[in-house]
């Protein structure tokens, strides 16, 4: 007979206690069942466990196994917690990966309510780009993923939103003095700055001003130092400058038909953590909520 968990509890109990009816009524059992369990722990090892049969006493090798139980007892009833937890979705580790504008603009709000839910859960989120993010995705790096991502084998795909292009640059550029009216050929006289997202703009008269630039910046924040600072203008989608302070502008282009594509891609639902499947849950529940504003 192979030694149980239920053994170890059992002769922890009773060592800890030093009687047999305080420790049955600890166990919730009778003291009958618990001496017979004793007695079945004590002839599986061959041993004698207590040196009285009050077991009042531990014997020298006793001790050594009392030791070594209560320590098992420990990890095992920890371990349950952890499994119990992960079904509560009390406890957990997210992996996120996200694209810079969205890890800046749209999770902020959802991490903070998600977080006050659920203090225990450990948040690993990485800001990449879309490719580098499928590619997460992909080697099991990430469980969910947010971007302009393709779809993937075996995954899960759901559009958050669309928003479209328009152009970012100060408040006292020129360009901003008559913006309901701007074309992409309005900025051929001005310094462009690309940025990692340019390459989901497909209209013809945007191609020239792309290949005339000669400044590429790929992260959102120093993009827009640059901007700033007066360096040039770029074009970013609309969500991810929603928060533009007062001396940036977003302006919209009448002729521009491109508009950015958010999707978000995890497993299917089945295989997700619980902890997972709350969070996709969040994120879908507020991009709704945002789009009703």
């Amino acid at each position: 007979m192979a030694i149980k968990i239920e053994m170890l509890k059992c002769f922890a109990v009773v060592a800890q206690n030093g009687s047999l009816a305080e420790a049955a009524s600890a166990l919730g059992r009778t003291p009958s069942a618990v001496s017979m369990m004793l007695k079945q722990f004590e002839d599986h090892i061959g041993v004698p466990l207590f040196e009285t049969a009050r077991k009042a006493k531990l014997t020298p090798i006793g001790e050594m196994i009392f030791a070594q139980s209560r320590r098992e007892v420990a990890h095992f009833e920890n371990t349950v917690s952890v499994i119990e937890g992960l079904a509560r979705s009390e406890v957990g580790f997210l992996r996120l990966a996200v694209t810079p504008s969205i890890a800046a603009t749209i999770l902020p709000p959802i991490i903070y309510h998600f977080a006050r839910l659920h203090p225990k859960v450990q948040i690993d989120l990485r800001d990449m780009e879309s490719a580098a993010i499928t590619t997460a995705l992909v080697q099991e790096r990430a469980d969910i993923g947010i971007g302009t991502l393709n779809e993937i084998d075996g995954m899960m795909r759901v559009e958050l939103f669309q928003d479209a292009f328009g152009v970012i640059c100060r408040k006292d550029h020129p360009l901003a003095r008559d913006w309901d009216q701007l074309t992409w050929r309005d900025m051929h006289a001005h310094v462009f700055i690309a940025n990692g997202l340019c390459h989901l703009i497909t209209d013809p008269d945007f191609a020239p001003i792309l290949t005339a630039s000669r400044l590429m910046v790929h992260n959102t924040a120093s993009l827009l130092g640059l901007v700033r600072e007066g360096v040039g203008i770029t074009v970013l989608p609309e969500r991810v400058v929603t928060d533009l302070q007062n001396d940036l502008a977003f302006l919209p282009l009448i002729d521009s038909t491109a508009r950015r594509i958010v999707h978000m891609v995890s497993q299917p639902e089945a295989l997700l953590l619980p902890v997972a499947r709350d969070l996709k849950d969040l994120i879908l529940q507020t991009v709704r909520e945002i789009q009703k504003i």
